[in-house]
């Protein structure tokens, strides 16, 4: 019954290699999340856009699928929702001037420095780690945190000064109720611009079935008159 010397393990002790490996992999994923292209799973390098849904990619791995959209694709599903490359937003970032980029050592490697984030909130100087929530406007594409946006209250961007709208704010990276809040909103979004567009196709083929009778009576007006009526 007793463990190396007759003692008995404490509960503690028991579950104290279980909540450090649950550390390690939550940090593991942080650093995947924010440092990772979603699609490509390639490094995060410069332009980075954003979906409605908050998750980051390649500019050019975006590209890339809605090009080649081959059902073989394994990480295809993440990015199902990407219909057009107007569905996504090239992000307006801010470089952490502590974040040390791309380190080479004595054998001439290189790595990037993930100890510290690469982008920060220009507001108030928090770094986009995934310790701090942080949300990017559909409407101009800068990016800041989210309690910058919460403590300056304001109706307009506070880097561009570009006006917005609640529907503009997308939480980068979010929570899962995050995700689902956002996933509604794109699709009333999308519902609403196809209503529109459908609307504007009706009024315009109403227009066209306007003229239409007036050009056949203009081909029909004559274009000489009678001899009597010359006179």
């Amino acid at each position: 019954m007793g463990c190396d010397g007759g003692t008995i393990p404490k509960r503690h002790e028991l579950v104290k290699g279980p909540k450090k490996v649950e550390k390690v992999d939550k940090d593991a994923e942080l650093v995947a999340q924010w440092n990772y292209c979603t699609l490509s799973q390639e490094i995060l390098r410069r332009p980075i856009v954003a979906c409605e849904l908050g998750r980051l990619y390649n500019k050019d791995a975006v590209i890339e699928f809605l090009l080649d959209k081959s059902a073989e694709k394994a990480l295809g599903k993440a990015a199902s929702h990407i219909k057009s490359i107007k569905n996504v937003t090239e992000l307006k970032l801010s470089d952490n001037p502590a974040w040390e980029g791309d380190k080479g050592n004595t054998k001439g490697d290189k790595h990037d420095d993930l100890q510290r984030a690469r982008f920060i909130c220009p507001v108030v100087g928090l770094e986009m780690n995934g310790r701090h929530r942080f949300c990017f406007l559909r409407c101009c594409g800068c990016v800041f945190s989210e309690r910058a946006l919460k403590e300056i209250k304001a109706e307009v961007c506070h880097t561009c000064g570009a006006a917005f709208q609640e529907d503009d704010v997308i939480v980068l990276n979010g929570t899962k109720e995050d995700v689902d809040m956002l996933k509604t909103r794109m699709e009333e979004r999308r519902l609403r611009a196809k209503l529109e567009k459908k609307s504007q196709g009706h009024q315009k083929l109403r227009q066209g079935s306007l003229k239409k009778p007036a050009l056949i009576l203009e081909r029909r007006k004559p274009t000489w008159l009678p001899e009597a009526q010359q006179q």
